[in-house]
């Protein structure tokens, strides 16, 4: 059973860099460290080879934030740690979920989920055909209205899941400012109104995370604006050599 540790070692070491690396940026762009706790969510549910691995690494991951759709890892620190919800998803859309629309109708899809959801945040994959079209004509122009009426605490979370993760997010948040407007932070960090948000969960890793928002931070953006919901990069791509753990147990009776 020891010898197995390396695993949830391995994955709580990860999801502590981004931490770090997360941190580093919130501080810098917005003077605080305000909602860190959820600035990374786990994807990795359906990526990892079992029940058992979804548990040990969700739970993992749950050291460090409390955002997670691995319910596995939530079950687990039930069980064995006695803690009644280590972590917290929100209503979100996927693909099939607006595709099944069909193309013609994106935005009475959007709309759907907009009337569904009225309180509370909400998660739309926006990339479905194409995102900046989604962000500028559908979002930014057709439901608008219904975007801007919703608050803070119900916020729309628009998710960009194709194409370069840097350079498309950086594309979205200007096309999303030219629509809704922005303003400036305590230290001076452009903000969209808080009734918007972005997350990208597509192609992040310790190496990504760091580009896009040293990207952003470059163009006067706060990582304010921004989650990231990591999948593989967190649970799957890595083993017991990615931080050298190893070690053994032995018994010798002369």
């Amino acid at each position: 059973m020891l010898v197995q540790m390396w695993y949830p070692i391995t994955v709580a070491t990860i999801s502590r860099e981004f931490k770090k690396i997360l941190a580093k940026h919130l501080k810098a762009t917005s003077g605080s460290l305000e909602g860190l706790d959820l600035k990374l969510h786990d994807f990795g549910y359906r990526g990892v080879s079992s029940q058992e691995s979804a548990a040990l690494g969700g739970a993992a991951h749950l050291v460090n934030f409390c955002s997670t759709d691995t319910v596995a890892g939530l079950l687990m620190a039930q069980r064995y740690y006695s803690c009644p919800m280590a972590g917290f998803s929100i209503p979100a859309a996927e693909h099939s979920t607006i595709i099944s629309w069909g193309r013609s109708r994106e935005k009475e899809a959007f709309e759907r989920v907009l009337d569904q959801f009225s309180s509370g945040p909400v998660s739309v994959v926006s990339d479905s055909y194409d995102i900046f079209h989604a962000c500028k004509h559908i979002w930014g122009d057709e439901l608008k209205e219904r975007v801007m009426e919703r608050s803070q605490d119900s916020c729309l979370v628009i998710r960009p899941d194709s194409g370069d993760p840097a350079e498309t997010l950086i594309e979205v948040i200007k096309i999303l400012e030219e629509r809704f407007g922005c303003s400036l932070n305590s230290v001076g960090f452009k903000v969209l109104p808080s009734y918007l948000r972005i997350i990208q969960g597509d192609g992040i890793d310790l190496v990504s995370v760091e580009e896009i928002l040293t990207k952003l931070s470059d163009e006067g953006w706060s990582a304010e604006n921004v989650f990231f919901g990591c999948g593989s990069s967190l649970l799957q791509k890595l083993n017991r050599d990615t931080l050298s753990c190893a070690f053994k147990c032995s018994y010798v009776e002369t």
